[in-house]
């Protein structure tokens, strides 16, 4: 695994941390390549219940670092719809189809590409101190990453218009009021929340907790109607597994329920 990627096993679950903090954890090609594969052996891993993702030092990440590979040259412009398809959209379907939770710990400041990340995991913690920030207008480009996707469904399409094209930064606690974040918490308290958070989840129903994350995805483009027939296609096959079983038994006993393995 590459050195920009650090990526620590606990016995439930993995803690993915950008590494590179004398860059803001900014993210280059090489770094996206690593989390991609760390995202991808999480998935893989069938004792990995939940990912925790978030920053070495002072960023969470700082987006996609301006190096030669990006910027205008003498040899024309950069290729930057091969960048994002290849790299970032790729990072965030992963977040996103991963059949774990993934809880996202933002550390410090998350701009461009590295909101879109946070904003990508299915919950997610700021410290207050955190800022979110939709750059790319001040280096004249457009939000990607699924950032025009996120935002108007988090903050509405007002405070999403204004933050896209403004560029201006939301700290921690502003992002927690908007509902772009489950909950700010104080700076040295965020990484005991998170990993409590995290562990929390690995102790989870893990097929119910993968079928919730489908049907949430589907929400997005579904009509009342189809996402009805859904939930009670996917509730057939939650009243059938064992986890319920093991729920209703463990409720009636007052007592904690011991779900069973990933599937």
């Amino acid at each position: 695994m590459d050195e920009t990627i650090l990526v620590e096993r606990n016995p439930a679950w993995h803690k993915i941390v950008l590494s590179r903090p004398d860059k803001l954890n900014a993210v280059n090609e090489a770094m996206l390549t690593a989390l991609i594969a760390a995202l991808e052996a999480a998935a893989a891993d069938k004792t990995c219940r939940a990912v925790l993702l978030t920053g070495a030092g002072r960023g969470f990440c700082a987006g996609q670092e301006l190096g030669p590979s990006v910027l205008p040259g003498p040899n024309g412009p950069p290729d930057l719809r091969t960048l994002a398809d290849t790299y970032h959209h790729r990072v965030v379907r992963l977040l996103r189809s991963l059949p774990i939770p993934v809880v996202a710990a933002v550390n410090g400041v998350a701009a461009g590409a590295g909101a879109s990340f946070a904003l990508a995991c299915d919950i997610a913690l700021a410290a207050k101190s955190a800022s979110f920030v939709q750059a790319f207008v001040r280096i004249g480009l457009v939000p990607d990453s699924g950032g025009s996707y996120f935002l108007p469904r988090l903050v509405g399409e007002a405070r999403a218009r204004a933050l896209a094209m403004l560029g201006v930064p939301v700290s921690g606690e502003q992002a927690a009021e908007w509902g772009m974040v489950w909950r700010a918490v104080d700076d040295d308290a965020l990484m005991s929340e998170a990993e409590a958070l995290v562990g929390q989840l690995a102790t989870g129903p893990a097929a119910a907790l993968a079928q919730t994350k489908r049907l949430l995805e589907a929400s997005m483009g579904n009509d009342l109607s189809a996402q009805l027939d859904l939930e009670c296609e996917q509730q057939g096959i939650a009243g059938a597994s064992p986890d319920f079983a093991e729920g209703v038994a463990a409720f009636r006993a007052k007592r904690r329920p011991a779900f069973g393995p990933r599937g």
